[in-house]
């Protein structure tokens, strides 16, 4: 009785175990899924201004917009013009400018944004090639933008990137680690039945296959708690703090991340459990 209660104690601590193992991983690749979404979203809204002659009609304007639409890196265009621009600097002062001064000295502009795959290593030249590409144009008198803060934004993004993929691998390599160690904590405790297998004239692989089977099981049962609990901790902090972490956009996500974490933990369970029957059988 007291080896029953045991060995279904050590169950029972093999998939808490390998359960709160994936729930970390789960949950640290969640936050880089979000982290990487923000941060490209945070880099689409710089806007680029290029500024166009005074003289230029709406016309001219809108074909320069549609030239530049068409570049690959661009994702978005906006044309303001001389009185668009008027209302909106209007609105920022609270006061008519123009019938302050008798005329507007505003220029029409376009508004560029470009894609957000633009890297520290390539978007100096990307840069470099749109503000040739348009800024030799007879209509744009120059292209506006602060460049060290675009440089210092594009690497802190890159870098911010790096650090959770960093930390993911290390997280990774724990995983590993403390899954081994719990199957074959698992597999210790289960020693005499191997070991009467061996009297009996079992086959290695027969004797591995239901510890094999009983790891996969174990870790495909972890990864499904480890995602229930991850969904439970999202809902909690949307509840709380409204970070619009659960949307339809967000689910098909969420659930190739917890498809991908188990099947990690399955693929270790596998491996380890092999490996340790193999030695163990090895030795005896």
């Amino acid at each position: 009785m007291r080896n029953k209660i045991n060995l279904w104690g050590t169950h029972g601590s093999t998939i808490l175990g390998i359960t709160l193992v994936l729930f970390m991983l789960n949950l640290l690749v969640v936050i880089e899924y979000h982290s990487y979404r923000l941060t490209h979203s945070a880099q689409e809204k710089i806007t680029y201004k290029v500024d166009l002659v005074p003289e230029i009609d709406d016309t001219a304007a809108q074909a320069l917009k549609a030239d530049i639409q068409r570049m690959d890196y661009v994702k978005h265009v906006d044309y303001i013009s001389k009185t668009k621009a008027a209302e909106i600097f209007s609105q920022e002062l609270d006061e008519d400018f123009v019938d302050f001064i008798g005329y507007n000295p505003l220029t029409p502009s376009l508004m560029v944004n470009f894609y957000a795959n633009l890297m520290p290593d390539n978007s100096g030249e990307v840069l470099d090639r749109f503000c040739k590409e348009v800024g030799n144009r007879d209509e744009v008198t120059g292209v506006v933008y602060q460049e060290n803060v675009v440089e210092e934004l594009q690497e802190v993004f890159y870098k911010l990137s790096w650090f959770f993929i960093v930390f993911i691998a290390l997280l990774l390599i724990i995983t590993i680690v403390l899954i081994n160690s719990l199957i074959r904590i698992a597999i210790y405790n289960q020693r005499e039945t191997i070991r009467t297998m061996r009297l009996v004239g079992a086959t290695r692989r027969f004797i591995a296959r239901p510890f094999v089977w009983r790891s996969i099981a174990y870790a495909a049962l972890g990864g499904c708690i480890a995602a229930v609990l991850t969904f439970i901790t999202l809902w909690v902090f949307e509840n709380e703090f409204s970070l619009n972490l659960i949307g339809a956009d967000h689910l098909a996500w969420y659930a190739v991340i917890d498809a991908a974490v188990a099947l990690v933990g399955i693929i270790i369970s596998y491996a380890s459990t092999a490996l340790t029957v193999r030695r163990y059988i090895a030795k005896h």
